[in-house]
């Protein structure tokens, strides 16, 4: 199926929530007439307007299936590949649930007395991954009209007076357009037989006030019906912030953490079927278990010539990814972080791993997916993801300590 033209995504996105040109111009930082020209179909994002188009996705309210769909009519990677992957073009073949997701459910309601679970993931798997296969889990565990998918806006409209309205939409809740509509039609699901099985994805996104107050409607709903209302809220650095840092967020402290599981050979073998095991094992080492790049090195490896290539010319390839530059760019420019992160290059461990890192660089990396956590004899231990993350790291800083102060 070809991919829809950038400026028609655009324009229907814009008339579905009334959008103005003026309206997106502002808030991701272009003029007007370069949105009317989008949205004309004159001209298209440039290559370095990526996190333009991303935040405009975000400004539109659009999902994650609708966000990639309009990164790529861009010409742009998808900001979710890892799910993206999962989306069949035609035919699509009965969809396999991993063992990590049954796993994860399995947990979730074993818990006592408020079956609660933040999972939170790094950058570059989806929130949550596997999303296609938790709701279908969900929905045969709970029963498809007891599975409700909560997905905050990044913001809905001046002074967020629409957040509970959409989240309601999500929901099937019709009439609502307060928090205390929402709360009060979610209560009369839950006085339905049955638990209500509920995923929250990005729960961090958006502004701080609504978000806070959604977060004292699920924990009063928890309260009142005990044991029935599951949840499983899924972010990432933003949302372990608020678990840590945020002590007035009573729903996360006392939700269960749950970090999702290191990319594995089944899992390249689920979406590259018919690539041997050999490729597919190749592809993990090379790129650490990073999904983006483990997706670059099997792109790399079954093209013309890929088996004749060594792990020094895959590393290096990996190394120039626009997405690594794009994560070590903003963070290395400051000159003290350089002098840190140059400290950290030869080592093969960093720093020893922990629940929540204190050191706000430390946190970053971890949190760009370029620092993996990993297990030894003397406990968890921080390193670096692949050999190609490191070396792109040396070409950063030495690009940066090149330019004329």
């Amino acid at each position: 199926m070809p991919v829809p033209e950038f400026s028609d995504l655009l324009s229907r996105h814009m008339r579905r929530i009334r959008a103005s040109a003026g309206g997106v111009a502002s808030e991701i930082g272009i003029s007007r007439e370069a949105v009317n020209n989008w949205r004309a179909g004159t001209s298209r994002p440039s290559r370095r307007h990526r996190d333009r188009v991303l935040a405009c996705a975000n400004y539109l309210r659009l999902t994650e299936a609708e966000s990639n769909a309009l990164l790529q009519s861009a010409g742009f990677e998808p900001e979710f590949p890892a799910e993206g992957a999962e989306e069949p073009a035609q035919s699509p073949p009965p969809l396999t649930v991993p063992a990590a997701v049954t796993a994860l459910f399995d947990r979730l309601q074993q818990l006592r007395p408020y079956p609660v679970a933040l999972l939170l993931t790094q950058a570059h798997w989806g929130q949550p991954p596997e999303r296609a296969a938790m709701l279908a889990e969900a929905a045969r565990r709970y029963g498809q009209d007891r599975v409700l998918h909560l997905q905050p806006p990044f913001r809905a409209g001046e002074g967020d007076e629409d957040y509970f309205a959409l989240l309601a939409a999500q929901c099937g809740l019709d009439g609502v357009s307060s928090d205390a509509g929402f709360e009060v039609a979610l209560a009369r699901r839950l006085q339905q037989p049955g638990p209500l099985f509920c995923l929250v994805s990005r729960f961090e996104q958006g502004a701080a006030g609504p978000r806070d107050v959604l977060a004292g409607i699920l924990r009063s709903l928890s309260e009142m019906h005990s044991g029935k209302l599951h949840l499983l809220i899924c972010g990432g650095a933003a949302l372990a912030d608020l678990k840590y840092q945020g002590g007035d967020l009573s729903l996360l402290n006392i939700a269960a953490t749950e970090s999702w599981p290191e990319l594995r050979v089944d899992d390249l073998q689920r979406h590259a079927t018919g690539l041997p095991e050999h490729v597919l094992q190749r592809a993990l080492h090379v790129s650490g278990g990073h999904p983006l790049l483990a997706q670059a090195a099997l792109n790399l490896l079954a093209g013309p010539g890929g088996e004749a290539l060594d792990d020094a010319a895959l590393n290096q390839t990996l190394s120039t990814h626009p997405r690594l530059w794009e994560a070590l760019l903003p963070i290395l420019r400051e000159p003290g972080a350089r002098t840190a992160v140059n400290s950290w290059l030869p080592r093969e461990r960093i720093a020893p791993a922990r629940p929540y890192l204190m050191d706000p660089l430390l946190r970053q990396f971890y949190w760009e997916n370029l620092l993996a956590s990993r297990s030894h004899a003397d406990g968890a231990w921080l390193e670096w993801r692949c050999e190609a993350i490191r070396l792109a790291v040396q070409q950063v800083n030495e690009g940066l300590e090149a330019q004329p102060a």
